[in-house]
């Protein structure tokens, strides 16, 4: 009657924890549980999610006017009476000049970046899933664009099409769009010589269907990680234009424009002329250091 009972009892005790199944978590919940776990990604999204706000509610935040000047307040130092963060050699709030800046210095670093991954992007996922002779031709195309280092396109090209905000942008996109389109080029040719995509096209799916369910998912990650990284690169090339003057024309506030005026500055007073470089130097590396993050968050062999 003991062993019975014995027995009986083992057979209602519950398995171990360990030979119970284990539940597996989604890729997208693996991904966002390493960005939680990643301190310098998620400080560095902060701080950009913070520059992007300020720059899009500057009107409802910001009380100083961006375009008063003062002869008489100029070259304020920094935490000065009224001037937080000084004035530039115009007096006008340098404050208010940064926040309104930030507008245009991340629209010409983002949406050049947006254009060429929906331009390059298109193109290298074509050029790879298709291969042959239309490979060749999108592929040799590219490639005689990266004949010419990237600062001296965009300055020629700028340079061609005049200054102003509009052209500063189609230079840039011109520019970022040999690097994506090779990515993608790559990536998709990885992608499609893969036993998944082989047994859809064996059961007779369509190119397009191939491409929108298979292999789309498979390659989108890797290039929206490569995409995000170059718009730090974007900021600093879009801001060397307007230095050059061959972005956004004054008075209009640009971190850049703002390096070019105030260099003559930088003797009377180098903390308030330094402070649009800093802008420039903090955005890019946060998004160089995001891009770092996301990759590592996304890598599937982790």
């Amino acid at each position: 009657m003991a062993d019975t009972t014995a027995n009986v009892a083992h057979l209602a005790v519950p398995p171990a924890a360990a030979e119970l199944p284990v539940e597996s978590r989604s890729y997208w919940s693996t991904v966002l549980g390493r960005l939680r776990r990643d301190p310098v990604t998620l400080l560095c999204g902060l701080i950009l999610l913070t520059i992007f706000l300020s720059a899009i509610f500057a009107p409802w935040i910001i009380e100083a006017d961006p375009y008063k000047t003062s002869m008489l307040r100029r070259l304020q130092a920094i935490n000065s009476k009224g001037y937080l963060l000084g004035t530039d050699e115009l007096g006008r709030d340098m404050v208010a000049r940064l926040v309104y800046g930030g507008r245009l210095s991340l629209l010409m670093g983002t949406l050049p970046v947006i254009d060429a991954l929906l331009i390059g992007g298109l193109l290298g996922i074509v050029a790879g899933f298709v291969g042959g002779k239309l490979n060749m031709l999108i592929m040799r195309t590219v490639d005689i664009f990266y004949a010419f280092p990237s600062v001296l396109l965009a300055i020629a090209i700028s340079g061609a099409l005049g200054a102003g905000l509009l052209n500063s942008i189609v230079s840039l996109t011109i520019v970022f769009i040999p690097p994506i389109a090779r990515i993608s080029e790559s990536v998709t040719t990885a992608v499609r010589n893969l036993d998944f995509v082989d047994a859809a096209r064996a059961s007779g799916a369509s190119s397009w269907t191939i491409i929108r369910v298979h292999v789309l998912g498979n390659v989108l990650g890797p290039i929206f990680i490569y995409a995000t990284g170059l718009i730090s690169v974007a900021i600093i090339l879009a801001s060397g234009l307007s230095f050059l003057g061959l972005g956004v024309k004054p008075p209009e506030p640009e971190w850049g424009l703002m390096l070019n005026t105030l260099r003559q500055s930088i003797w009377i007073n180098p903390e308030v002329a330094a402070l649009p470089g800093v802008m420039i130097f903090v955005t890019s590396i946060c998004f160089n250091l995001m891009s770092d993050g996301l990759r590592a968050a996304m890598d599937i062999k982790l």
